[in-house]
């Protein structure tokens, strides 16, 4: 489904993020990739976003180098791509049925789909009771599992989350993984970042290990090893 071909990423001062990176993610896989700050995690996302150019290699989606595509073609292919972040993203002054209906809006789905998908993402992260509550009547852990209804809706082919618990008490920390097992055991690739150790030892899941923009390890069902 996803193969980064040999890809390098060197920065105009010279900086190494990313050095001759090759690996393949199947279909329906969940895969934790882990590393110290600068390791070359985020970046290694931004690469399948096309925010990133590779300074060498590739990177294909479905057998298609994406970063020889056309803006429009890259638009479409973003749609394919949920992603949630440490700082949740949502927008402030919407509720979280009006922050998931948005996302759909923009991906052009039409309002009899918005009425009918957005109560099935809401129950799928356990906020149905929280529908008309705004970001700021909600706890992290609740913003979190909105950032991920809206990251689903799409019904998207790959779920990129990049330290999603970052900012989370182990209790929502345990929520939000198995809120992304659950999207994953539907058939969803999941690529997740983390630092938690917690997170990678009992999820039992592929594990890459990062260090100075190299894959050191990459475990069929890893800890967290640095």
């Amino acid at each position: 489904m996803i193969y980064y071909d040999n890809v390098s990423k060197v920065y105009a001062d010279r900086s190494v993020a990313l050095q001759d990176i090759t690996f393949t993610i199947e279909p329906s896989e969940f895969l934790s990739v882990v590393g110290h700050s600068g390791a070359g995690k985020t970046t290694l996302l931004k690469m399948l976003l096309v925010e990133e150019t590779p300074t060498e290699g590739s990177v294909f989606f479905e057998s298609t180098d994406i970063h020889s595509l056309s803006k429009r073609l890259v638009s479409e292919l973003r749609r394919r791509i949920g992603t949630v972040f440490q700082d949740f993203k949502l927008l402030p002054h919407k509720t979280a049925y009006e922050n998931i209906a948005f996302a759909m809006e923009v991906a052009g789905r039409d309002d009899t789909d918005i009425a009918a998908d957005v109560p099935h993402a809401l129950e799928l992260v356990d906020l149905e009771e929280k529908a008309w509550s705004f970001p700021d009547e909600l706890s992290g852990g609740e913003k979190q599992r909105l950032a991920i209804a809206r990251a689903i809706v799409n019904q998207p082919d790959i779920i990129l989350a990049d330290e999603p618990t970052g900012n989370l008490d182990p209790i929502n920390t345990f929520d939000v993984v198995q809120i992304l097992k659950r999207i994953n055991d539907l058939g969803t690739t999941v690529l997740l970042t983390t630092h938690n150790k917690g997170v990678i030892d009992t999820l039992g899941k592929r594990v890459i290990t990062m260090e100075k923009g190299k894959i050191v390890r990459d475990d069929k069902e890893g800890r967290y090893i640095l």
